[in-house]
């Protein structure tokens, strides 16, 4: 008898464990929402960083379309690794310039106290994160089609240079977003963001460069693999340190 009953309530326990798990998860990820959406409402209201991000995408493709247009119609190794690093330079210094600003325009319209008392701290990260990679998808697309237009890029797998935009945006995001979260309260915030973000962004950068190339050419899907998996694998390890470090970033 006591050894039913025991059982009987520990399976209670374990219920009530689990609801309230499930209805903490659900907190978290209704809280994240709501300040993705009030950020994705003030850019739009704003419009800081989608200006920023388009117009850097612009003028980099133009530049590079009148100073070696030419580069595009060619279809060596060479060529197709300079048309793809060339894309990649654009991406990332528009993505240097306008990343930040999910955490820094807090500081400055001092909104970060109230923030914190809104959301808890993994709600805040998840909703920012979440707003870079849209701003980062945003970019990617501009700024790809931008270059096959002005600069004539040919592209021999749409499904391999699609991956490793969108592999490579996401590491950008991962890499980007907790850094945003520790210069927001910085002096020289751009600067400084630049500096911490170049050795967490080079090696992945260096990977999306090879892939770029390998789908501008006659590589396939298969053969751009490897690296995406690489690409996925960063990916998953910086969001994940991210998520275990943003708390103290946060609270301090």
């Amino acid at each position: 008898m006591h050894k039913e009953l025991d059982q009987n309530v520990a399976g209670v326990e374990r219920e009530e464990l689990e609801a309230s798990g499930s209805l903490g998860v659900r907190a978290v990820l209704g809280a994240s929402w709501a300040v993705f959406v009030k950020d994705l409402r003030t850019e739009l209201r704003t419009r800081y960083a989608i200006n920023v991000l388009v117009l850097f995408a612009a003028c980099a493709a133009v530049a590079v379309s009148l100073g070696v247009g030419f580069i595009g119609l060619r279809r060596t190794d060479e060529a197709l690794l300079i048309q793809a690093t060339l894309l990649w330079i654009a991406l990332l210094f528009a993505a240097l310039n306008g990343l930040s600003r999910g955490f820094v325009q807090e500081e400055e319209t001092r909104t970060m106290a109230a923030l914190r008392l809104a959301a808890p701290p993994l709600a805040v990260y998840l909703g920012k994160f979440l707003l870079n990679v849209l701003l980062l998808a945003v970019l990617e697309a501009i700024t790809s089609l931008l270059f096959i237009v002005l600069v004539r890029v040919q592209v021999g797998s749409p499904l391999a240079l699609i991956g490793t935009l969108a592999a490579g945006g996401l590491s950008l995001a991962t890499a980007t977003t907790i850094l945003a979260a520790i210069i927001a309260r910085a002096s020289f915030k751009s600067a400084l963001f630049a500096v911490l973000a170049f050795p967490l962004i080079v090696p992945p950068l260096i990977v999306a460069i090879q892939s770029t190339a390998a789908a501008l050419g006659s590589g396939g899907l298969p053969q751009a693999v490897p690296a995406l998996q690489f690409l996925g694998a960063y990916s998953v390890a910086t969001f994940v340190a991210s998520l275990l470090l943003f708390r103290f970033v946060w609270e301090a």
